[in-house]
């Protein structure tokens, strides 16, 4: 497979990668691999900014409802299931395009995932339970004190991936940063990153607008019929927790719809700052389409 090529776009929540991925498909003639850890829920739509249904006609997508959110979804099983996917895009194609924000999802499919030490499911149902009652602000505390070097640069706002550096600290005394980046796999096929970099102001105006456009497509109708499912890990995530609150009557709508914003922008940061670290991330300003495809193409097809 030395002369199949995968393109990668990563880049903020809001950024414009989509509509990249699907002008690189259509050129190349090719498929798409999202690589969103949540868009991969069929109850989950609206609120993770899903590919329309005219987006999705234009190119073939896949990890795009595949799960439900019942399912244990992981950078692992992502890693696996992208991995068969390229396999079988490149049966049928040279090239392939991935796309999505998920940096550890991104990371795996590249480099392979680090072994991690197995915890006591007691352990994680304690700390699931205690941070059902105690909330976020509890569980970034514990974090900062049991694991600094996981707080000074994880992610923070994701109570799932903070658990588990918990449960990781509890279990065996070492940080779960001491477990990562200890290996790295080789892939059999040629692997370009791409990702959109626009200014902080920019970006900023496009996540409100963005907000609001999903609160009018009906977001809080989306949120209300997954409500019953709120303690799942799928569901504790930015657009959906806020809305959560305001159905529980913690904080009124337009406090929610604040908070989406807010928590959006710095999820957008936090992505930023993981995309940055990887140096072989070469990096485009939104919307400069042309120069995206002739760097694409040269990578793929190299003199």
């Amino acid at each position: 497979m030395a002369n199949k090529s995968i393109i990668i776009i990563g880049g903020p929540t809001a950024s414009g990668k989509t509509a990249l991925a699907i002008q690189l498909a259509r050129h190349f003639h090719t498929e798409i691999i999202s690589a969103d850890s949540r868009q991969c829920y069929r109850e989950m739509s609206i609120g993770v900014a899903k590919p329309s249904e005219e987006e999705l006609q234009q190119a073939k997508h896949w990890f795009i409802d595949t799960h439900s959110i019942h399912d244990d979804v992981n950078a692992a099983t992502f890693e696996q299931y992208a991995l068969q996917k390229a396999d079988e895009i490149f049966q049928r194609h040279d090239v392939a395009v991935m796309v999505g924000g998920t940096g550890l999802y991104i990371k795996a499919f590249s480099e392979g995932l680090d072994d991690m030490p197995p915890v006591d499911a007691a352990l994680r149902q304690q700390l699931n339970e205690t941070f059902e009652k105690n909330g976020l602000a509890w569980l970034q505390q514990q974090v900062a004190e049991q694991d600094p070097l996981y707080y000074s640069n994880g992610e923070i706002q994701n109570p799932q991936r903070m658990i588990r550096a918990l449960e990781v600290k509890l279990q065996t005394g070492k940080s779960i940063r001491e477990f990562q980046q200890q290996k790295t796999v080789v892939r059999p096929f040629n692997i370009v990153k791409l990702a959109i970099d626009l200014p902080k102001e920019t970006l900023h105006q496009r996540i409100d607008h963005r907000v609001d456009m999903m609160m009018e497509a009906g977001l809080l109708n989306e949120v209300q019929s997954l409500h019953p499912h709120k303690h799942l890990n799928a569901l504790r995530t930015v657009g959906y927790s806020e809305l959560f609150d305001y159905l529980d009557e913690k904080i009124s709508l337009e406090e929610a719809v604040l908070a989406i914003k807010k928590n959006t922008r710095y999820y957008a940061k936090r992505q930023m700052t993981w995309f940055r670290k990887d140096k072989s991330f070469q990096w485009f300003e939104t919307g400069d389409a042309t120069a995206v495809t002739a760097y694409s193409e040269a990578a793929v097809n190299p003199m």
